[in-house]
């Protein structure tokens, strides 16, 4: 199933209609779609690399706009499904609990999930589920994933075709060490 879906996703690249593709494929990568938008940036920067930065301007508009109904997702649902369920299994308090950590830290969760590897999605969702602040989630969202849009399409616009397989294999975890080595910065900052 995931195949058919990428093999779909990947014939729009080259559709005249691509940008309107894209902006709705990172709109619903960003609350349940499993294929990212890279998928097809990547073939359409490479096919019209003056138009790279404006195909990650549509990326980023589109993943932190599928960002926020992601929040609100996570937000109606676990009102309405999620708390009851904790509540019959006395749990209520855990997820409290759980919610007020992750609010201390969701900035950095959001960024994290925004440039690294990890999905997206499951953290606007949880954003949501636990009431993060929006203006927050929605700050943190746009530099997250203007980051890993607008750094693509820098590398494809400056290296074309050979960096493909570099982006492919390696910058999720290039960016997932970025974020470590950040995190690492800030907290033997504020404990040295």
């Amino acid at each position: 199933m995931i195949r058919g879906i990428y093999d779909w996703t990947m014939a729009r690249a080259s559709h005249p209609k691509a940008m309107w593709f894209l902006a709705a494929v990172a709109f619903i990568e960003a609350s349940v779609f499993p294929i990212p938008p890279d998928v097809l940036m990547i073939p359409m920067i490479l096919a019209r690399p003056w138009a790279a930065w404006r195909i990650a301007l549509v990326a980023t508009l589109g993943s932190v706009a599928g960002g926020c109904l992601g929040y609100l997702i996570g937000y109606g649902f676990m009102d309405a499904i999620g708390q009851p369920v904790l509540e019959f299994y006395g749990k209520a308090g855990a997820f409290d609990d759980l919610a007020a950590r992750f609010n201390e830290m969701g900035g950095w969760a959001v960024l994290i999930a925004g440039v690294t590897p990890f999905p997206y999605k499951v953290i606007t969702i949880f954003s949501g589920a636990t009431h993060l602040n929006p203006a927050l989630f929605l700050g943190v969202s746009v530099i997250a994933r203007a980051l890993r849009f607008f750094v693509v399409a820098a590398l494809l616009w400056k290296f074309g075709a050979p960096i493909k397989v570099f982006i492919e294999r390696w910058l999720g975890l290039l960016f997932t060490l970025f974020v470590v080595l950040l995190i690492g910065g800030f907290y033997l900052l504020k404990y040295l």
